[in-house]
């Protein structure tokens, strides 16, 4: 038999998906016959990534344009015989890659982690006999006995089924379990819809049945998703993007710029020697050493400061990435909702009861019209109520910490934990209560065909029997058609099939799945099917629940949409569900979808509605479009690079296997730490610690902090390296000798970094950073703005510099005290240009003097290695530097307090320049 592939197994016939696979759905594959298969196809495994050997990381780190530039520098600087600077040079370029190698993000593990999730043992027929197996041994045909708490271990065609429902939330978004059954379905039905197939890394939650194995390895649906995420592109972020080209231009400016000194200093007959010298020096003073360096540092503290709000952060870049977000593409289920089905609404006696409280927890009450009812007084909801806990096989549960769950179906545990909160007012509602009261003897399980369950249940205190039956509303209604319905006082009235549907109407409108409960008195020891459904049942009520939105993510949402960054839900789930959660909270209002369904006034754009649609014409929908549901992991994978080709900076978040490929494309992928896959982690940027939604909103917050500290340090570093290469120009073209050193200049660039720079990465959220709109991702780094502080500081660090230099000469002072001053005026006056920088418009004394200690700290560290330097023999030897007297001293402190005066002047001329053109423009 050869390999079968491209079979939509799904829409086969149990029997003839097992003539295809030549395989037995009774006994199973002969012993040999599936040795044969493996050697033929493999073992179940998904093909695992090699990951990045730690050298080809390591020499990653010299992969940079700048960094080129001091390498050549370095070796020149040794041909010349300058040994020492030399090795300050190469010291430079070897603590930056150490720097790098350290906070290099770590390979991705996505594929390893889905290896590891199809890692398991199985139950498989071969032969007639059950044996367990590893997971990796199984083979196309081998026929897989599914029952709970087992994880499918490969994609199979479901051949017998008892009741059998499985969690396929990982793959789909689906956060309700679906039944399973051997039935067909189209050709075209998506995968959340087959009912027929089960898939690989899904969970069995209730029943039991047999599949026949159709798929597996890399051929399985989570297998192939596997593909998906290593096809995915790793998308650089703002930052080092716009870094990445602020650096390529400057190598080029600076080469062309040091080549011409060097030209023209040849041609007015200078020594080549010296010549080289001077354009090396020009090089280094021109480079921002510091800058990988501070990037990474600055980097590293919005990590430290996102961890303390519960973002852990993978990869260095996102800190920043996430501040320029300009879209948040989030999942649903677990992300926005709690992923805790909960019972918002129960029509009993002809009175809708809303149901407080969300989740599992047991806190909650009935209220009509908004105000709170005793259930013990309210005979038919306590009729419905009773119903439902009892033809139910969920229970309540609490973990070590105290937290309440549910164990067994999520939408059963909804029913129990609405029992709970009935018993509150009604003591007799308990779960443990009425089991205790009514125990079951005897029961029918759900199967998708008939779409409803009952269980009988015997009074302890008397001979009275009664079987209650919970189902899909037209199903029961059908089997009371003859018994009526309870009416208010918990008498029987004649059923009206019409007040149930529009009651039902309702409750969907409002976007809750709806469930029918219904009782009758039973004689038998035993249920019989046909008597049940011979319509006798009396029709006790209608719960609606749903996933509850997360009160906090609500919130959030909102916030972020303050903050211009819009939110769009990406979900694997229903449109209508999808529709409804959107309008709680929030999302979409207003939006338009030309090929949405509608729900409440929000646009629903579905998975087969994307599937008709162009690639050029995607991006302009997306655009338009809020909500999105049914999508399958390539669809989601789709959406995300339609909006990063308009631009956008896009956020996913998400929690499943079908979430990772997705997570990974987009520019910062967000993974839930709790209740999220190791795949879906090993594919994302951030890992939320607390699942919470809200928690991204703290993080975009954070990373704008951080964006807007980095400006600070690039717009108060920048005139430091172009105020030094202007100061060697000058003298070139002056025929000075050089007032600043290569050796010396990267002193200036290192230890002003450090020591004053980095302290900007403290400052104070700004009060209206998360009012601002998102940044432009096509706004340069360099604005014009930053262009001319740039610009004017650069020019007053050369004149003060080359001043000072021709001061301390024409004092009789040596060149080495000469290049001291020169460098002691560029060092002093970047400290005095640290207070204008920390508000970049506003004034310096807008912002607290002492609210950034770690600024005064550095000064006073910089001050102290500035003596160091200037007075200290070894530093003389090692920077050639020279001691200074007091003149000097004073000289070099008066010209940095003019440059503070002279940018602070600046500001408050731009500044009355905006004013005044607002007002001309109102």
């Amino acid at each position: 038999m050869a390999r079968p592939s491209g079979v939509a197994w799904h829409a086969l016939h149990a029997d003839e998906a097992t003539r295809r696979l030549v395989s037995d759905a009774t006994v199973g594959l002969a012993p040999p016959e599936a040795v044969r298969r493996l050697a033929r196809d493999g073992p179940n495994r998904i093909t695992a990534r090699r990951a990045t050997p730690w050298w080809r990381l390591a020499l990653a780190q010299f992969n940079a344009p700048l960094v080129y530039l001091l390498v050549v520098a370095g070796i020149v600087t040794m041909v010349l015989g300058e040994y020492v600077d030399s090795a300050v040079i190469m010291g430079v370029v070897l603590v930056n890659a150490i720097v790098g190698f350290i906070q290099e993000q770590r390979a991705v593990k996505a594929i390893d982690a889905l290896a590891r999730s199809m890692s398991i043992e199985t139950t498989v027929i071969r032969g007639g006999q059950r044996c367990r197996i590893d997971a990796s041994a199984l083979c196309i045909g081998d026929v897989v006995v599914l029952e709970p708490g087992d994880r499918v271990p490969a994609d199979a065609r479901v051949v017998q089924a008892r009741d059998l429902k499985v969690d396929e939330s990982m793959l789909t978004g689906e956060s309700k379990a679906v039944s399973k059954s051997a039935v067909a379905t189209a050709g075209d039905t998506v995968l959340a819809d087959r009912e027929g197939m089960s898939y690989a890394g899904s969970l069995v939650v209730r029943g039991s049945g047999r599949a026949m194995v159709v798929s597996i390895a890399d051929d399985t649906e989570i297998g192939r998703i596997s593909g998906l995420i290593a096809s995915a592109e790793e998308i650089a972020t703002p930052l080092t993007r716009k870094i990445a080209a602020f650096s390529t231009l400057l190598l080029w400016v600076i080469l062309v710029i040091a080549g011409l000194a060097f030209g023209l200093g040849v041609m007015r007959g200078e020594p080549m020697a010296e010549m080289f010298k001077a354009a090396v020096a020009l090089a280094v003073g021109a480079i921002p050493e510091g800058l990988p360096a501070a990037v990474t540092i600055m980097l590293a503290v919005g990590v430290s400061r996102m961890a303390s709000r519960r973002a852990i952060i993978r990869k260095l870049p996102a800190v920043e990435a996430l501040g320029s977000v300009t879209v948040i593409c989030s999942d649903k289920t677990g992300t926005l909702t709690r992923n805790e089905m909960t019972v918002a609404a129960v029509v009993a006696g002809g009175t809708r009861f809303d149901v407080t409280g969300a989740g599992y927890e047991r806190e909650g009450s009935f209220q009509c019209g908004g105000v709170p009812v005793d259930v013990a007084d309210c005979p038919a909801l306590g009729g419905a109520i009773a119903s439902a806990a009892l033809c139910n096989d969920a229970s309540l549960t609490r973990d070590s910490a105290g937290v309440p769950g549910i164990q067994g179906d999520p939408t059963e545990g909804a029913l129990v934990v609405a029992a709970a909160k009935a018993a509150r007012s009604a003591p007799a509602l308990e779960p443990t209560a009425l089991q205790e009261r009514w125990p079951r003897i005897d029961a029918i399980p759900f199967e998708s065909d008939r779409q409803w369950m009952a269980t009988l249940h015997q009074d302890r205190h008397g001979p009275t029997r009664i079987v209650h039956v919970k189902g899909a509303l037209e199903r029961v209604l059908a089997m009371c058609r003859n018994g009526g319905m309870s009416a208010a006082d918990g008498g029987v009235v004649p059923l009206d099939a019409d007040s149930a549907h529009a009651a039902a109407r309702e409750l969907s409108a409002r976007g809750l799945r709806v469930l029918a409960m219904a009782s009758m008195p039973w004689t038998g020891h035993a249920l019989d099917e046909r008597s049940l459904e011979s319509g006798g049942l009396v029709l006790q009520g209608i719960a609606g629940m749903l996933d509850p939105p997360r009160d906090e993510a609500m919130l959030a949402v909102k916030a972020c949409t303050d903050a211009g960054v819009r939110v769009k839900m990406i979900t694997g789930d229903h449109a209508g569900t999808a529709g409804s959660i959107a309008r709680m909270m929030g999302i979409g209002e207003g939006g338009t979808g030309e090929r949405a369904g509608v729900a409440g006034g929000t646009a629903v754009l579905t998975g087969a509605d994307l599937a008709a649609i162009t690639d050029a014409d995607l991006p302009d929908t997306v655009e338009r479009t809020a909500v999105f549901a049914r999508m399958t992991p390539e669809q989601k994978l789709r959406l995300v690079r339609a909006l990063q080709s308009r631009g956008h900076v896009v956020a996913m978040t998400g929690d499943g296997v079908n979430d990772a490929p997705a997570l990974r494309q987009a520019d910062v992928g967000v993974a839930m730490g709790q209740a999220g896959t190791e795949v879906a982690k090993d594919a994302a940027d951030i890992v939320l610690a607390d699942d919470n939604f809200a928690t991204i909103e703290a993080a975009v917050e954070e990373g704008r902090s951080v964006f807007s500290n980095l400006t600070k340090f690039i717009a108060w570093t920048l005139p430091t390296n172009v105020g030094e290469g202007l100061v060697i120009l000058m003298a070139i073209l002056l025929a000075w000798p050089l007032p600043i050193l290569p050796v010396q200049a990267l002193y200036i660039n290192m230890f002003t970094s450090v020591l004053l720079g980095i302290p900007l990465v403290f400052e104070r959220k700004d009060p209206d950073i998360m009012r601002r709109p998102p940044r432009d991702p096509r706004r340069p780094l360099m604005t014009f703005e930053l262009f001319m502080r740039t610009g004017l500081m650069s020019l007053l660090l050369c004149v003060g510099a080359m001043t000072m230099f021709h001061l301390e000469l024409e004092r009789g002072m040596g060149e080495a005290v000469a290049r001291t001053a020169a460098v002691s005026v560029i060092v002093i006056g970047e400290m005095f240009y640290l207070f204008p920088s920390r508000a970049l418009l506003r004034p310096a004394w807008s912002v607290p003097v002492l609210s950034n200690m770690w600024l005064w700290a550095g000064i006073a560290a910089m001050l102290g290695v500035q003596l160091v330097f200037s007075e200290w023999s070894v530093a003389n030897a090692l920077f050639h530097s020279a001691p200074m007297d007091a003149t000097a001293w004073l000289r070099v402190a008066a010209m940095g307090l003019g440059m503070g005066v002279v940018v602070e002047t600046e500001k408050a001329i731009r500044r009355m320049a905006g004013a005044s053109a607002a007002s001309d423009s109102a």
